[in-house]
């Protein structure tokens, strides 16, 4: 096995903080000759995963191995080109719809695989409420089977649904609105009902299940053609082009870094405590959409970019969800150890440099 090859050897920016994850992370040893299975393994999030997992390996021998659950072979091969060479990492094709049967040992799960596109909720909720449902009760079941040590789901700020005007931060506890008749409310719904099946495979089977509710998420790795607002802001700020929103911008968010949320997850796993919720931000980023397509625009003053609004009569057809204030509490988090270590501006940069050097 070649241990000397970078695991992102194109992306400078990332590579930097793959080695900063496993560079900081206390708890390597304890991964030490276990087997990770890592679902949505060519996504943002999962991807980042398996790089940090193999990085570990090369900067501290510690001999876990990564099974990368994929539908596509093709797109996993070219997500992560050489690092399939190095033998700590395995790519399996499937269908998480479907039940799994692996004859590997499995040690960890850590389950990404999901529907993360607002207008494929809208467009097509029955198949994104089965793939939540359905692809995690699998999931779950090769838990059971195979006796693993931690698990945890990705889950989502969304859960939250429209929290009320008065809500200030939002702990784990908090519930707020979802109309369930809103076929927008299938993602935010079916997440809603995989944490209850998460939560009762714990209390029923003994699965050392843990949830991971993101903030959103971004840096280093997002593909340039991505469609969240994110990516568009640095593509404009790279293109030189105004940023147009189709909203008022009014929503307030918390966002959190790629290689914080490696890390929450890496902590989740390990010192998590099974059928337990963590909300995984920054909490310093609060800000509106608006307000950040400002500062995005303030960010590279040579590209002399503004803020632009239009807004579409059918805004509906667009997948948003509705306008809201939602401050994300992740104290519960920091109790285990981890904090996040970058700020929004920071973010956006690393973000910017990162698509700049994909091009």
């Amino acid at each position: 096995m070649n241990i000397t090859q970078a695991e992102s050897p194109f992306d400078t920016i990332l590579q930097e903080d793959l080695e900063k994850i496993a560079e900081s992370f206390p708890f390597a040893g304890e991964l030490s000759g276990k087997t990770v299975l890592v679902t949505g393994a060519t996504g943002l999030i999962g991807s980042q995963v398996v790089r940090a997992l193999s990085c570990l390996n090369r900067m501290h021998q510690v001999g876990v191995k990564t099974i990368a659950f994929v539908r596509s072979r093709e797109k996993a091969e070219r997500v992560f080109g050489e690092l399939l060479n190095r033998g700590d990492l395995t790519v399996k094709t499937g269908d998480i719809n479907q039940p799994l049967s692996l004859d590997e040992p499995v040690d960890y799960i850590i389950h990404g695989a999901s529907a993360t596109s607002s207008q494929y909720f809208v467009s097509h909720p029955v198949e994104t409420i089965f793939t939540a449902i359905d692809g995690t009760r699998h999931l779950l079941d090769l838990a059971v089977e195979k006796k693993v040590q931690g698990f945890v789901y990705l889950s989502s700020l969304e859960v939250y649904g429209t929290p009320a005007a008065d809500a200030g931060l939002i702990d784990e506890k908090y519930s707020g609105y979802l109309d369930p008749l809103q076929v927008r409310s299938s993602y935010s719904e079916g997440k809603r009902m995989v944490e209850c099946l998460c939560a009762s495979y714990a209390a029923e089977y003994g699965v050392p299940v843990k949830v991971a509710r993101l903030s959103q998420t971004f840096g280093p790795g997002v593909e340039y053609n991505d469609g969240r607002v994110f990516a568009e802001f640095a593509r404009c700020a790279i293109e030189k082009r105004d940023i147009v929103l189709h909203t008022a911008g009014n929503t307030v968010r918390s966002y959190c870094y790629t290689r914080d949320a490696v890390s929450a997850l890496l902590y989740i796993l390990l010192k998590g405590g099974a059928g337990e919720a963590y909300n995984v931000t920054n909490m310093d980023t609060a800000v509106s959409i608006r307000e950040m397509a400002q500062m995005v625009c303030g960010l590279l003053p040579e590209s002399e970019i503004q803020l632009q609004f239009d807004m579409p009569k059918d805004l509906a057809s667009f997948g948003y969800n509705p306008e809201m204030v939602i401050r994300l509490d992740s104290r519960k988090l920091q109790s285990l150890g981890w904090k996040a270590e970058t700020g929004l501006e920071e973010m956006f940069r690393r973000l910017i440099e990162s698509m700049r050097n994909s091009q």
